[in-house]
């Protein structure tokens, strides 16, 4: 036990990802930002041997604190400290929600965790627009997309503005907006946490939105806010969701593509996209191609980005003009 308290956080990190193998601690990297994947590479890089009782003891106290930390989403401090307590006892429990609770971040609007789109819209709907934005940006993408179908066609795009522009928001206003709502929603016993914001908020609202619903509000938005409403567009469909495009859908789209943005966009493309739309075009026209990507030499990024936008505004145009369906939804595949 004194050889495990002697370690410092950063040599646990580094001795339960080494413990985890390579796999499970490239996903982890993924979570990490450049100075804690830094950090974190020098702490592994710099671990010895060490001994399988100190290993299992370190494993055994990233579990405990796992589960304390969804005892603490799940129903706040005193109900993972009765859990925890009747798990691993009074003192253990004590400390792990010590250490949580000092970096533990209760983000707004908690208590509607559990409520479904429908009775958060019954709490929201009166609210002022701007309420409304505020409250879909922190909820979950599939749950605001729900209240904002639901919400009469002139609403939809102001209240996709708003999130959209809504950038930072006083914590007076935020904490005033939770009381109100909490008020109204406690007899309900609903709790939720999901954090999103920005354009990024509502490009994740709108994709899961019918499409009649997102071209109402792209629409609106074009008289509105022509800029931000061009921003969701090429947020929508990126190139490289070329490569889920069905066969078909992808040989009408080359048909609209000048052969030079094809060769400049391939640069950069992935292999997955590249061995796509290499499958779905002539012999010939591929050896032409090939040959032009090899002449043309270095392109600038810019560049090739441009290539690929018209490529995905030829995607767009198909979709809007009904020759090509780009499937909504979770799981689905973009299809012909």
């Amino acid at each position: 036990m004194e050889a495990v308290e002697a370690l410092t956080a950063k040599e646990k990190a580094a001795i339960l990802l080494i413990s985890l193998g390579k796999d499970y601690s490239a996903e982890l990297y993924k979570h990490m930002n450049e100075e804690e994947i830094s950090q974190m590479t020098l702490s592994i890089t710099t671990t010895r041997r060490v001994d399988s009782d100190v290993r299992d003891m370190i494993i055994k106290e990233f579990y405990d604190m796992c589960l304390a930390q969804k005892y603490l989403m799940e129903g706040g401090i005193d109900y993972a400290r009765e859990v925890l307590e009747s798990a691993i006892g009074v003192e253990r429990a004590n400390e792990l929600i010590s250490k949580l609770s000092s970096t533990l971040q209760v983000r707004p609007f908690d208590f509607i965790r559990k409520a479904d789109s429908t009775q958060i819209l019954n709490v929201i709907h009166n609210e002022h627009p701007q309420t409304i934005a505020l409250v879909l940006s922190y909820i979950d993408p599939k749950q605001s997309a729900a209240i904002v179908a639901s919400l009469p066609p002139d609403r939809q795009s102001d209240i996709a503005s708003r999130i959209a522009y809504m950038g930072t928001t006083s914590p007076e206003y935020v904490r005033d907006a939770e009381r109100i709502l909490e008020r109204k929603i406690t007899s309900m016993g609903y709790q939720d946490q999901v954090a999103v914001g920005g354009i990024d908020s509502i490009v994740n609202i709108i994709q899961a939105l019918d499409r009649g619903t997102e071209r109402r509000i792209l629409e609106s938005l074009d008289m509105h806010d022509s800029e931000l409403a061009e921003e969701i567009r090429k947020r929508l469909f990126v190139f490289e969701d070329i490569a889920k495009l069905g066969n078909q859908a992808i040989q009408r789209v080359l048909k609209e593509v000048n052969n030079s943005d094809l060769a400049i966009s391939l640069k950069t493309a992935s292999p997955e996209v590249s061995a796509i739309i290499f499958s779905n075009i002539s012999s010939r026209l591929q050896e032409m191609l090939k040959d032009d990507m090899e002449v043309m030499g270095p392109v600038r990024v810019r560049d090739v980005e441009e290539a690929q936008q018209r490529i995905v505004a030829a995607v767009r145009k198909l979709e809007d003009d009904g020759e090509i369906i780009v499937a909504r939804g979770e799981g689905d595949d973009l299809i012909v």
